[in-house]
């Protein structure tokens, strides 16, 4: 079968497409055929080595799949070939055929393509974990996103919305803003790709927009604009960090006192693998709002197989808009 393969550390060139034998359904596995793989910010950092967590050479990018049963392991009784089925699989994605433990699959609703499917989980479960769990998000308040023109940030302008709140966009490029309007933002602010030499501008034109301030803040940026944005904190507000796609901040810690704000990580990872039953009650939930026709996944490119490094490329040039997708 083929399989994007990273081999090597470096960039999204550096990624071969491969003949590879075809993986065995071990006890406890479904093997699936892969009709789409999500692409996100996490890819461009593991097959850098960048990443928290480190995987052994060679691996194929791609956190998030979504695809048809064609082998059941032994001892599987809850799925059947011929399933439709979305997982959660960390690597491995950008391949033909994958083994996934039955733990980490769940089925395709009916009426969700295999694309929605598979972009719907890395960003969208995040972004509930984050407003619903981690911000404690109620009706009314404002909340400010940064990068809101892309995968996570999208998802989060979302959830924001339907669970009430007003939603301020942050994002780089009009085009950006003008996606995350699109989406259900209620206004917008543009902020220069690197760090200006006038933070204080961009503040105010914050501030301006917020009003009173900010309940939550979601950023997956940092760099510069972290500390900018918790100035823009209301009295009681929650900082919640999602990412670095602009580096990783030095945070003053005067800011959380004077603000009187908190400062919140989110790591998906460990609330999946902790709180199963709060994980499956946030993933019925956006099922749920899906099928209402609330949500929408975000998906403005594919890429087949072979281009599977160019749609990463994308992340690491911070241009992409929305979601990225490898469809096979």
């Amino acid at each position: 079968m083929r399989a994007l393969m990273s081999c090597e550390p470096g960039g999204p060139d550096t990624l071969r497409l491969l003949d590879v034998p075809e993986p065995v359904a071990g006890p406890g596995q479904l093997l699936i055929a892969v009709k789409a793989c999500g692409v996100n910010y996490p890819d461009l950092l593991m097959i850098q080595d960048l990443y928290q967590v480190k995987t052994p050479r060679p691996f194929a990018p791609g956190a998030e799949i979504a695809g048809v049963v064609t082998a059941l392991g032994e001892g599987v009784t809850d799925f059947r070939i011929g399933d439709r089925v979305a997982a959660r699989i960390g690597t491995g994605g950008m391949v033909e055929a994958v083994a996934v433990d039955v733990v980490r699959c769940a089925p395709i609703p009916d009426g969700m393509s295999f694309v929605d499917a598979a972009v719907m989980q890395f960003t969208f479960e995040t972004a509930l974990y984050a407003l619903r769990n981690r911000a404690g998000l109620q009706p009314g308040e404002t909340v400010l996103v940064l990068g809101a023109g892309g995968g996570v940030g999208i998802a989060a302008v979302q959830v924001a919305r339907i669970m009430g709140a007003r939603v301020i966009a942050a994002a780089s490029s009009e085009e950006k803003l003008a996606f995350a309007r699109d989406h259900g933002a209620a206004d917008g602010v543009l902020y220069p790709a690197s760090a200006p030499s006038d933070r204080k501008e961009i503040g105010e034109r914050l501030k301006a927009a917020l009003g009173k301030g900010a309940d939550v803040v979601i950023d997956p940026v940092g760099g510069w604009l972290a500390e900018t944005a918790i100035r823009c904190a209301a009295d009681g507000g929650r900082y919640v960090v999602l990412g670095f796609t602009a580096g990783i901040p030095a945070l003053p810690l005067n800011l959380p006192l004077l603000k009187n704000c908190d400062v919140l990580g989110v790591n998906w990872r460990t609330f999946s693998l902790t709180q199963p039953g709060a994980l499956r009650a946030n993933k019925a939930e956006l099922e749920r709002w899906y099928g209402q026709g609330l949500l929408s996944s975000g998906v403005t490119a594919h890429f087949p197989l072979e281009q599977g490094g160019i749609a990463i490329e994308g992340l690491a040039a911070r241009s992409a808009v929305g979601k990225r997708v490898v469809v096979l």
